[in-house]
């Protein structure tokens, strides 16, 4: 895949418009899921997917090779969704509905029951620093490694690690403090 994508951004480099599409086609999930777990609204997140692609368009011939291509692409939405969030002046927080529930349906109830599991992480993850924060979503939700998180971050590794460590430790602290009625 990785030849792949570098033939790919040779020929979008080339002015490919086949080859940009495919790219998109290939990159649209992760910068979209991406942008939208930072921005909470799908219209931002998709105009944050279009801005980067669009500048992936003007600048893969300016891409040197020092990273992976997904590792260029998502440090290309990180700084367009900084941007935004600066613009914005804060994030805005979107509730889920506790009417859907149907208290017959164990389904329904399983569902509701993973939904107040990810409402607490989501609860403590707010409570995360930024850079922490950003770490926690490009380590588990993205599945990038330490040494891409730190080339999008344009921070060394071992920052990561560090903030990576106290994120979860913090995380812990939180579910606990806050969720658990055993603290121990």
């Amino acid at each position: 895949m990785l030849t792949e994508d570098h033939d790919l951004l040779k020929r979008v480099s080339d002015g490919d418009e086949q080859a940009m599409h495919s790219l998109y086609q290939r990159y649209e999930p992760s910068v979209y899921r991406f942008a939208m777990k930072r921005l909470g609204n799908s219209f931002d997140a998709a105009d944050i997917l279009n801005d980067v692609m669009l500048q992936v368009w003007r600048s893969a011939n300016t891409f040197q090779g020092r990273s992976k291509i997904s590792t260029w692409i998502l440090g290309i939405a990180h700084h367009k969704v900084i941007d935004r969030l600066r613009q914005r002046g804060k994030v805005e927080v979107q509730e889920l509905d506790p009417q859907m529930a149907d208290k017959n349906d164990v389904g329904v109830v399983r569902a509701l029951s993973a939904a107040q599991e990810l409402e607490q992480l989501a609860f403590c993850m707010e409570r995360l620093k930024d850079g922490h924060r950003q770490v926690i979503h490009l380590a588990f939700f993205e599945s990038l490694s330490y040494p891409d998180i730190a080339q999008i971050l344009d921070c060394p590794e071992g920052t990561v690690k560090t903030r990576m460590f106290h994120a979860r430790k913090q995380i812990q602290s939180c579910l606990r403090k806050h969720f658990l009625l055993d603290p121990g």
